[in-house]
Parts: structure tokens; sequence; C-alpha cells
């Protein structure tokens, strides 16, 4: 099964993205996870959207594609995946078409997933991470004290907040996303491919919709 899952940053992409791993034995595949780990080795695609990631922009697609072409590459994609966040816009749907031709391997579906804007905002720029254990908490839902620190080290380290989660990152993320990857549902439902469900709720209850359209 070969699957996009689309939606704005903070939707729930990579946690419904891992029960479809956990349920079908297929790799997921972030570009954000790629890229960060691109950022961590501070290889030549990690320096350059590095500056990029920080501000909230999307990171060139000659980047992007670059690494994706390798991920798809390799032999646990072959079976099957899914693609979370990317596309992100008509040049890399394009281009991830192209690829996927030319491995006899076209998309199965593409599914986008719904939720307010004012609820993502304040859901990501609530969440942070120890450093030490990278526990993530978010402190409107699940307040770890004051100030907020991890519970679960022993000194108590201070919790700390990704410089992509602050408030006015995200609300850019967000008009990103509005301008450049939203357009992709049109895209996609012109192909039959897109499937489209309501991702408020419980996770249980967003994979269980997520199952029902596939």
């Amino acid at each position: 099964m070969r699957i996009v899952l689309m939606g704005a940053p903070g939707s729930g992409k990579g946690t419904q993205s891992q029960r479809l791993v956990e349920r079908f034995g297929i790799p997921q595949i972030s570009t954000g996870d790629l890229l960060r780990s691109a950022v961590s080795r501070a290889s030549e695609y990690g320096l350059r959207a590095k500056t990029a990631m920080d501000s909230g922009r999307l990171v060139v697609d000659e980047i992007v594609l670059g690494i994706m072409r390798e991920r798809l590459a390799e032999p646990d994609a072959a079976r099957g995946f899914v693609l979370d966040g990317f596309p992100r816009n008509l040049s890399q749907a394009e281009a991830l078409a192209s690829m996927l031709s030319a491995l006899s391997t076209p998309l199965d579906a593409v599914v986008l997933l719904e939720v307010d804007y004012d609820q993502i905002i304040k859901r990501i720029s609530g969440r942070r991470s120890c450093a030490l254990c990278g526990r993530v908490f978010n402190i409107h839902t699940a307040p770890p004290g004051m100030p907020p620190h991890c519970d679960r080290c022993n000194d108590k380290p201070p919790l700390l907040q990704r410089r992509d989660d602050e408030e006015s990152t995200v609300r850019q993320r967000l008009a990103v996303y509005e301008e450049q990857t939203r357009p992709l549902a049109a895209y996609y439902a012109n192909q039959g491919l897109l499937r489209t469900i309501n991702a408020d709720g419980s996770v249980d209850d967003v994979t269980a919709r997520l199952l029902a359209v596939l």
C-alpha cells in the first residue's frame, strides 16, 4: 500500500503514520525526520535546510527531492510506504509521480487530515521536550509542573521549546501550508486519489476514520 498523508502541521500525520506502519508493516517516510537527521549530521543537505526550518519556511525542492529519491530507492520501500509531509507543493507532487512511475509503483490513496487551525496553534505551541530523555509534553493538556520540567529525569531538567514550535513560527508554517500545500487536495481529487477525514478527536477515533476511508 502506497499512501500520502496530507494535513497542516500538527494535524497528527506522524501519529497516524505510525498506526499505519504497525498495521500494514510498511515504512513511514517523513521529510521532517529525514531533514532533521540531515541537520543533526550536519550534512550538505542539512546545513542548507537548517535556516529555512528554523524560520518556518519550506526547504527548497532540490534538497527535499534529493533526500526523498534516495529514501524511496531503499529496499524496505519496495512493498509500500506512508509518506508523511511530502509532497508539499505541486512541483514536488509532479516529481513524486515521475519517481513512482519510473518504479512502476503508483500511489493508492492520498488522505487529507483536517483540523481547525486555532486548535493546531494551541497544540503545537504548547509542545515542550526534555533535552535529556526526549519525552514530549504539552503545557495545555498535561502540565508537568511549574516551571515546566521533566519528571522522569532525576535532576528535573527544564523543558525546551523547539524554535519551529513557537507560535509565530507555527502561524508562518500554517500560512505556507495554506498557500503551497493545501492546493494539492484539488490536484489529487482530480486523479480520484483523495480521501478526507476529520482529524480532531482522540488518536483511536482518528485512526478508525483513516482505516475506514482506506
